[in-house]
């Protein structure tokens, strides 16, 4: 069960986010009345696709996955998002519903901002519009990518790209560990069954070494040949 805690305890001073700094000192009065801080559990969804979205997300502390619902049995990985990053910001430009799901991978922390505060910082402060823009775009320009990768490579080129994808967002902490195989499918758009059979074909080659859930890039340089052919 989600926990919630009071705004006074949802604080952006240790996340290094630029776009808070920018805020004059009403306008973080305003934000800091208008969020609430909630604790996803492990498996619980932070926002669901088509669901009224009345929030944009800032996440303090958290591993989690954003994707697009399909059938019963295939959803699509978008991408990971982990500590200062926001999910949901085309809630603030008049998006009245969630365009994808966002569900935590581990315990994950998030502040909720009312979704007309932010529009109102957006509208009031350059700054924060500025950089608050700049990530819709950087976002905008992972998914082209995966549409791209989606429609022109081959299974061998789709798995190596999402494993390159995973393996770069391992900053702070291994990512694999929190995913099971069929989210590393999901992230290259493969079945389950494909994406077993070409792992073990990797490791067969030396390019990876499997260790039950973790997965260890061995030869980067082969893999991002695989990607880049395609």
């Amino acid at each position: 069960m989600k926990t919630y805690i009071p705004p006074d305890n949802c604080s952006f001073s240790h996340i290094d986010a630029p776009c808070f700094r920018n805020l004059l000192p009403e306008e973080v009065e305003l934000a800091r009345n208008s969020k609430t801080r909630v604790v996803f559990r492990k498996g619980e969804n932070l926002t669901k696709q088509g669901a009224f979205a009345s929030s944009v997300l800032f996440i303090l502390d958290g591993l989690a996955k954003q994707y697009v619902e399909g059938d019963a049995t295939r959803n699509f990985n978008l991408r990971l998002v982990k500590s200062g990053e926001f999910v949901g910001l085309s809630v603030a430009f008049d998006n009245h519903t969630y365009n994808y799901s966002v569900v935590a991978l581990r315990e994950t922390t998030a502040c909720l901002i009312e979704k007309e505060a932010v529009t109102g910082l957006i509208k009031g402060n350059g700054n924060f519009a500025y950089n608050i823009i700049n990530r819709y775009c950087e976002q905008n320009s992972k998914l082209y990518i995966s549409i791209h990768d989606l429609m022109y490579k081959q299974m061998n080129g789709r798995l190596a790209g999402a494993l390159l994808y995973l393996w770069k967002e391992q900053v702070t902490e291994d990512v694999f560990p929190y995913l099971s195989r069929k989210d590393i499918a999901d992230f290259a758009g493969l079945s389950t069954e494909s994406t077993v059979k070409l792992l073990k074909t990797f490791e067969k080659e030396g390019l990876i070494k499997l260790e039950d859930k973790n997965v260890l890039l061995i030869d980067l340089p082969s893999l991002e040949g695989i990607n880049l052919r395609g």
